[in-house]
């Protein structure tokens, strides 16, 4: 399956996965309550891209609604069969789900047995 989500969107996702990975406290946080940070991140971070000025914000950047249910729910297949870039999404559930890995190497063998049904079938486009 190709993803459906556009650039805007799918620039969206990564730059959540981006964002969230690069605060310690933000992976801590989407690892607790995933509904909650996304829906504040959405609401609270997603605008500050356009560099809105306070008081000022744009509907337009938002996430779809397969995209929202995939980061609320941490299905990092579904966000990779989306679009999401494979480095932004490993990267971040390495720093949410290797603790609960013990064995080396553990959650990146998980992601990738997870992700293994895409072996051999037309890749997502993840330019942006």
């Amino acid at each position: 399956m190709v993803p459906r989500g556009g650039p805007v969107s799918r620039y969206l996702v990564d730059k959540f996965l981006y964002t969230v990975d690069r605060d310690p406290e933000l992976v801590e946080r989407y690892r607790c309550d995933p509904v909650g940070t996304v829906e504040w991140w959405e609401r609270n971070q997603a605008n500050l891209l356009l560099r809105c000025h306070a008081g000022e914000s744009s509907t337009w950047l938002s996430f779809e609604e397969e995209e929202r249910a995939a980061l609320r729910a941490h299905d990092y297949p579904k966000l990779y069969e989306l679009g999401a870039h494979p480095f932004l999404t490993l990267t971040l559930f390495i720093a949410m789900f290797e603790r609960d890995h013990p064995e080396p190497l553990g959650f990146q063998r998980e992601y990738a047995s997870r992700l293994s049904p895409w072996l051999g079938r037309p890749q997502p486009d993840i330019t942006t």
